[in-house]
């Protein structure tokens, strides 16, 4: 599977005419391409060009006589498999904001109810023209409201550009995005387990914890956050139970036992110490209501169960001795 688009670093001279024969020559014979100038002007001193292919993959390719950076969600050329990949934040910052800055324009012309999210749209840019996951990942926010049932995609998208835009993801962005999928189908239960992860972090923020996302574990496991506390590191995992609508488990509460139940013969059999947060945001109100009023106990603690709203709220409870402070991120229930 595909990851997020990065760029690929070449050292190699380059001209038009190679661009021609070793780049444009390889994807004609394979998709049908053409090609183009580029919708924004290429960085000082670079010469620029865009592939676009007949099935709708693209590519951006500039160089110098000394530098070549080729972008694209479409097959690599033989003459690049040999070169190193780097992030928009490893590349030169003048040519990752002009591949960013032309990725956007084609957004706004393909998704313009997208773009208009500047961050998100900014954040999950290289999932967004993806190889995989242009499609699905666009379908996400679109048809599933970014997760939210009972609600609208400006819902789901007005609650991420709110959260995304503190910045506190910034330093993640390859991590985190990369976690929404570049799948080719549209697995909708997994995207919104996904976004679990990101209202995890939305709840430690807005509790002023800070937090490290994805962390490597000598065991081989990586957990999903590492978090300062007065009494040193802990360590957070994050589920995201399918609402009973989704699934054969009778009851809300018995989907989210049985949610909890697998995540602790997994991760937590060996990190028994990790503080498990269970995030119901995919509950209706009808679903999350019985568990909003039970609290029941899920066989593991500590455990943080909780569900936000669009508008920012965020209720739950807490089973076992928490040992983070989140009275500032949650309203207990």
């Amino acid at each position: 599977m595909a990851g997020p688009v990065r760029f690929r670093r070449s050292t190699e001279r380059w001209d038009e005419d190679r661009v021609r024969r070793q780049l444009l020559a390889s994807l004609d014979d394979r998709f049908g391409a053409r090609l183009t100038t580029p919708k924004i002007d290429a960085p000082e001193g670079y010469t620029a060009r865009r592939l676009e292919m007949d099935n709708g993959d693209l590519a951006l390719f500039a160089w110098t006589d000394t530098d070549a950076f080729w972008l694209g969600n479409t097959v690599t050329p033989e003459v690049l498999w040999r070169t190193d990949k780097e992030t928009f934040d490893e590349a030169p910052f003048d040519i990752a904001r002009w591949a960013q800055r032309e990725l956007t324009y084609d957004l706004e012309r393909q998704a313009p109810w997208l773009a208009a999210y500047e961050y998100v749209a900014w954040f999950f840019l290289p999932v967004l023209f993806s190889k995989d996951g242009r499609e699905t990942t666009r379908a996400f926010f679109d048809r599933d409201a970014a997760g939210f049932p009972d609600a609208t995609r400006e819902d789901g998208l007005e609650f991420y550009e709110r959260f995304l835009s503190t910045g506190v993801l910034d330093d993640h962005r390859y991590t985190m995005a990369a976690k929404l999928g570049t799948s080719e189908r549209n697995e909708f239960n997994r995207m919104r387990a996904t976004m679990g992860e990101f209202n995890a972090a939305k709840l430690l923020t807005d509790a002023g914890i800070p937090f490290v996302p994805e962390s490597e574990r000598d065991s081989g496991h990586a957990l999903d956050f590492a978090v300062e506390t007065p009494g040193g590191e802990r360590l957070v995992e994050v589920t995201r139970p399918m609402p009973p609508r989704d699934r054969n488990a009778g009851t809300a509460i018995a989907s989210l036992r049985r949610t909890v139940d697998s995540k602790t013969r997994d991760q937590l059999a060996i990190h028994d110490d990790a503080v498990l947060f269970v995030d119901c945001t995919s509950f209706r109100d009808d679903e999350w209501n019985p568990i909003r009023a039970e609290r029941p106990s899920l066989g593991y603690e500590p455990t943080v169960v909780f569900r936000y709203r669009p508008d920012g709220r965020c209720e739950g409870y807490r089973h076992g001795e928490v040992p983070l402070d989140l009275d500032d991120g949650i309203e207990w229930v």
